[in-house]
């Protein structure tokens, strides 16, 4: 009988295990699927020239994302930088989102002031221009806005005023739940040693980074942030790896394809699989910034590589 029943418990027990093994197993399957899961926004500076020259307008873009299947919208403050109070315009954009069925994800700012500049007069000038951009990304009902951390002057100079704008900016931002994010764009902000330690002393949990595929030229002839040769280029692989850690937008730029449809300059399977490691769950941002062909055809290149090499195994 004392075997009789020990046998009972004994398969009991094999059984209890079996299911606990199962379920945590289903709830691994579950949490991995979740976090390779690819959803799509598109970066409207991707359309930069058309908008530009006149040849589509603001609302349109949202439109057009919508036909081309994207989720969401990263808008560019550039293409309606008199519209950050106009809330008449802004129910607009949302009332054309909401039709579309795209979220409106967040608003890069330029042009705004140097958030890391030495003089502390304009430093603290380029924060307060960032606030309303703030307030119009709640209202649109966006989770970030992104800035630049730029400034002139030594690394560590720069770094200091950039710490103490960011940690304005996330105060202002926290009661509101909007993020603010810096991207990579040029300068000191290019360098994922620099960008990185910037975000660990912030330490701000709506204070982050968006991790951009192509912009990590340190160096550039004449000394231009931007439209001269690189001379001096941070290794792009180990930056987005750097800075994965604080992503709250992922910007996937693409310049030019081959002839299978990959991109030339960009190892997108590689850069895939640094952020399905990092277990990101957020968007990945169509950025198409070439000229052999147009600027449809080439988000509609983007997206199509981005989804092959998201279905491929790591």
């Amino acid at each position: 009988m004392i075997k009789k029943i020990s046998s009972i418990i004994f398969i009991t027990w094999l059984l209890m295990i079996n299911f606990s093994c199962k379920e945590k197993t289903n709830e691994v399957m579950k949490e991995n699927e979740t976090h390779h899961e690819l959803k799509l926004s598109l970066a409207q500076w991707s359309f930069h020239r058309a908008l530009g020259d006149k040849k589509m307008d603001h609302l349109d873009f949202i439109k057009k994302a919508g036909e081309l299947g994207f989720q969401g919208v990263e808008y560019v403050n550039q293409f309606f930088a008199d519209k950050a109070t106009d809330t008449t315009y802004l129910r607009k954009m949302t009332e054309t989102a909401n039709a579309a069925g795209i979220k409106q994800l967040l608003i890069m700012i330029d042009n705004e002031g140097f958030l890391g500049d030495i003089d502390e007069k304009k430093r603290l000038e380029a924060v307060n221009n960032h606030k309303k951009w703030i307030d119009a990304a709640k209202f649109l009902g966006c989770h970030s806005i992104r800035v630049n951390a730029h400034g002139e002057g030594a690394a560590e100079q720069v770094a200091e005023q950039a710490i103490k704008s960011m940690t304005e900016l996330g105060t202002y931002a926290k009661p509101k739940n909007i993020n603010v994010i810096i991207e990579n764009h040029g300068g000191y902000s290019s360098n994922g040693d620099w960008i990185s330690s910037l975000m660990k002393n912030v330490n701000m949990d709506n204070v982050g980074l968006l991790p951009d595929f192509g912009n990590f030229c340190l160096k550039r002839e004449e000394g231009q942030m931007w439209g001269t040769k690189c001379l001096e280029e941070y290794d792009k692989y180990k930056g987005v790896e750097q800075m994965m850690p604080w992503a709250k937008s992922v910007s996937a730029k693409s310049y030019d394809f081959d002839a299978n449809g990959n991109e030339t300059k960009i190892d997108y399977k590689k850069m895939s699989e640094i952020i399905k490691k990092a277990n990101y769950t957020g968007y990945v941002g169509v950025e198409y910034e070439g000229e052999t062909i147009g600027e449809e055809e080439g988000v509609k290149a983007t997206k199509a590589l981005l989804e092959k090499v998201w279905a491929s195994k790591m």
